[in-house]
């Protein structure tokens, strides 16, 4: 609920701090005073549109702020997954706007987006206008009002997975069906494109060494000519290095003894003798195997060029995309085989979903129904001493194909007279007898269910007398057990039922017409409610008549 309401330099506003409270509070004022300025400060804080011309004439800025109590409302959530501080006993909501067009918004000093600031303000202030009686045009509203006298909360929501797990096996079934159509148009170029590839015999890392094998091939000639020029300079018998590193280690090796210095220089020596005798043997024994043959070559060349083709043609670079690739046709083809078998299991699971999600659909029948009577014999009770004596009221509902929201379709059944049949309550009821069906709809679920703050916006307009103090005690009612409920009204009777009465008003100062707003004292309030009795003259009379409507003892 609202705790205090800031609102500075907005239209004819410069400053106002308010004070609000639980219970039922009235909010009265002469038209034209500015009720509806106070309205557009709190639609703003609700994320409505804002409109740079708002701000006071002469003013850079705009601020509108409230500070709300919402440990009634279980919002820890929307907090944790916005990132937004939590404090349950004083959350604001600050809106600013300038002068230059620029709009921001706050929650807990957080800056947010608009949409959330209008999906925390939808939760916490409902201000009910002649506009919201156009909820009862939407089945929506209406379902909603029966799910909330059912209380079938959890029914819902076991029905809504439910539903949603049909719809996505559903999903997965017409996407499979889908698939397989489209498979077997194209399963004999599958068929075929897999048994060229496997034909191919691909082999991991092979188009590697033939382009190897290749290159040596195309070389054969000079390798052989350089394998034999490194042979003769190695192994020659009395020239080759070989033979000679040979004898230069005899040499060494005989002044060893009278000269110790050379003892390292023969190990030396020893050592590149050893090495270059393997490296001339291996070198011996490749120009042994390095024979240039045309038939080979065309071989590896002939297999490469298939690799070639192959790789062009499935738009891929290596061998091993082209058996990624045979793969893949291996399974579409293997998929294909088995398509009925697994068409038939995912229908049966299909199947299994829609009978569980109608299963739990006729569950929330059943307490639909039973809530309708409960609506249908509440509401009577309600609009008869609301000045419709005559009022016949009734819930109409039908099954639909299985939704988000279940199987039933709802409408409102209204009559203000026995000679008239029942039809959707938008479009038989007047402007006025829809006010009171939708206060009643109001004073019906406010018992089960935790509402925000309620403002009602002149809800009060063509009624008078009886009927209004009615209203008056409905919506005292509401404001019971720590609600909060406000009323923008015309009426004495509304106004004096009020725990709080606030009045709004126009001062004229130097610096132009401003629109003021004020809690009343006591004396203040009986003036008031004289004055809206009687007219800018207030008599003695109206005094005495505004007392006995406060309950106030001369």
């Amino acid at each position: 609920m609202i705790k205090t309401l800031y609102i500075r330099n907005f239209t004819l506003i410069e400053e106002l701090s308010m004070q609000l409270y639980p219970g039922f509070s009235v909010i009265t004022g002469e038209t034209g005073a500015g009720k509806s300025i106070i309205l557009g400060a709190i639609g703003l804080l609700l994320g409505n549109r804002a409109d740079s011309k708002t701000i006071k004439q002469g003013a850079e800025r705009c601020t509108i702020e409230a500070h709300f109590d919402i440990s009634r409302y279980d919002l820890r959530n929307f907090f944790d997954e916005n990132d937004i501080d939590y404090d349950d006993e004083d959350c604001i909501l600050r809106r600013e706007l300038t002068a230059t067009g620029k709009s921001r918004a706050f929650i807990n000093d957080t800056p947010v987006p608009l949409t959330l600031m209008r999906e925390l303000g939808d939760q916490l202030v409902d201000v009910h206008s002649q506009h919201q009686n156009l909820l009862l045009q939407k089945e929506d509203f209406q379902l909603g009002v029966l799910d909330i006298i059912a209380d079938d909360h959890k029914q819902l929501i076991d029905y809504q997975v439910a539903y949603d797990s049909y719809r996505e096996s559903l999903r997965r079934l017409e996407q499979m069906q889908a698939e397989i159509e489209q498979s077997r148009k194209n399963e004999d170029f599958v068929r075929f494109q897999y048994q060229e590839l496997h034909a191919a015999a691909l082999k991991s890392g092979e188009q590697e060494e033939l382009e190897q094998q290749a290159d040596m091939l195309n070389h054969a000639e000079e390798i052989k000519q350089a394998f034999f020029e490194t042979d003769n300079l190695l192994s020659a018998e009395n020239t080759g290095i070989v033979s000679q590193l040979k004898r230069a280690f005899s040499s060494i090796k005989s002044v060893e003894k009278v000269f110790p210095k050379t003892e390292n220089m023969a190990e030396r020596i020893d050592s590149a003798y050893i090495e270059l005798k393997d490296v001339a043997a291996e070198i011996s024994s490749l120009l042994e195997s390095i024979d240039f043959d045309p038939a080979q070559l065309d071989a590896v060349n002939e297999r490469l060029d298939n690799l070639y083709t192959l790789q062009k043609k499935y738009h891929v670079a290596t061998t091993e995309e082209l058996i990624e690739k045979e793969k893949q046709l291996a399974e579409q083809l293997s998929h294909i085989e088995n398509s009925d078998d697994e068409l038939k299991e995912l229908e049966e699971q299909t199947a299994a979903c829609l009978k569980k999600a109608e299963q739990l659909a006729q569950q929330l029948t059943r307490m639909r129904k039973d809530a309708a009577k409960v609506v249908e014999k509440q509401m009577l009770e309600r609009l008869v001493p609301l000045g419709i004596p005559y009022i016949r009221f009734g819930v109409n509902l039908t099954s639909k194909p299985l939704a988000a929201d279940g199987a039933d379709k709802v409408s409102f059944l209204f009559s203000a007279n026995t000679s008239t049949p029942m039809q959707p309550v938008s479009q038989v009821a007047s402007g006025g007898e829809i006010a009171r069906v939708m206060l009643s709809l109001k004073a019906m679920i406010s018992g089960a269910v935790k509402l925000p703050t309620i403002i009602f916006d002149e809800i009060d307009t063509g009624v008078s007398g009886k009927i209004a103090e009615k209203m008056a005690l409905m919506m005292q009612e509401m404001g019971n057990k720590d609600r909060q409920v406000i009323s923008i009204t015309h009426l004495p009777q509304i106004a004096a039922r009020g725990s709080h009465h606030y009045k709004v008003f126009k001062v004229e100062t130097p610096q132009g017409t401003q629109t003021q707003m004020k809690q009343l004292e006591p004396d203040e309030r009986i003036h008031e409610i004289a004055q809206m009795l009687s007219g800018e003259s207030v008599t003695e009379a109206a005094l005495q008549n505004s007392r006995e409507l406060l309950g106030v003892k001369n």
